[in-house]
């Protein structure tokens, strides 16, 4: 799998502060409409995460800025996770191994696989509020 570039919009922190001028609850609208763009890689990457608690699974989860998406996995209770999605050795001596993949298994994979359909929600999204703010948009 060749290397992921995010998806990056221009001028979008500018926007967001034309934003909060315009309306101080626009801002809120477009980061929701970005949870919404990364919950898709969620959706395709919890299902496939080992289960034998769930909480590995459950810990894949979609956060968002007014002007940047992401999707997490593990935390504090669930701190084996990045073993679980890139690999490596754990336990005593080292002696647990898991075949090390730098792309990782369901996050990485999840956004490369879905990367269209992210990207189109996301553009829905910016066109949506700039409409809701009155901004006439081609």
């Amino acid at each position: 799998m060749a290397t992921i570039e995010p998806i990056k919009v221009t001028g979008l922190a500018e926007f967001n502060r034309n934003l909060r001028k315009l309306d101080a609850d626009l801002p809120k609208v477009l980061r929701l409409a970005q949870n919404e763009g990364a919950q898709i890689v969620v959706d395709w990457a919890q299902p496939r995460v080992p289960r034998r608690s769930g909480k590995a699974a459950r810990s894949v989860k979609a956060k968002s800025t007014r002007t940047e998406s992401r999707v997490e996995g593990g935390g504090k209770r669930v701190p084996y996770y990045p073993w679980l999605d890139f690999g490596g050795r754990v336990g005593p001596k080292r002696s647990v191994r898991r075949p090390f993949q730098r792309e990782g298994r369901y996050i990485y994979p999840g956004f490369h696989n879905n990367r269209d359909q992210v990207h189109d929600v996301l553009v829905d999204a910016l066109i949506q509020v700039a409409r809701e703010a009155g901004v006439e948009v081609d």
